[in-house]
Formats: structure tokens, sequence, C-alpha cells
């Protein structure tokens, strides 16, 4: 039993490093702009999870808003579709953030 657990867990880690892989050799500038917009949105939400009886919206707003600025342009190079989705999450980044400033 321990030994198909550890075939597997070998399985998968070739997986995502040959996932990373690729990712990085098609396109490096979009796989850095990917793995930055990653970790902002990672610190944003976990900003936000952290002080949601209190949000700190100074904060997590411009983690948020760059990340997806980045999103949509890593997105936009590998031609993905889901360029429209992070189009709309900078909207909305845009308008929470324009909302800070005027409050």
């Amino acid at each position: 039993m321990a030994s198909v657990s550890l075939g597997m867990c070998r399985s998968v880690s070739v997986m995502l490093i040959n996932f990373f892989k690729k990712s990085y050799n098609t396109d490096q500038t979009a796989f850095y702009a990917e793995i930055t917009e990653t970790v902002l949105l990672v610190v944003a939400s976990a900003v936000l999870s952290f002080t949601i009886l209190n949000p700190a919206t100074q904060i997590f707003v411009p983690l948020y808003l760059v990340g997806s600025c980045l999103g949509m342009f890593s997105t936009w190079r590998r031609g993905s579709s889901a360029f429209l989705m992070c189009c709309w999450f900078t909207l909305m980044n845009i308008w929470a953030l324009i909302q800070l400033i005027i409050n």
C-alpha cells in the first residue's frame, strides 16, 4: 500500500514539474507574470481572510488590482479565454480602489 502512495506522489510530482517547465519554456514573460500574480493574489486573499471582521481594504484592494492586471497581461500573451474574466476582475478592482480613494 505504501509503495502505491509513494509511486503516485512521484507521478504527480513529475507531472507538476513538467507542467511548470512547459509553462516556462512556452513564454517566460507570461510565466513570471503568472508567478507574481499568484503571490500577490494569495497574499491579498490571506489579508482579507485574516482581517474579515475589520477588512484591511487599503492593503488587499491594491494587491488584487495589481494581481488582476498581471492576470490580464499573462492571459493575453497566452491567448487564453480567461482574459475576459481577468478584465472583469480588473474593472471591479479599479472600482473598489476608486471607492477607497473617494471615501
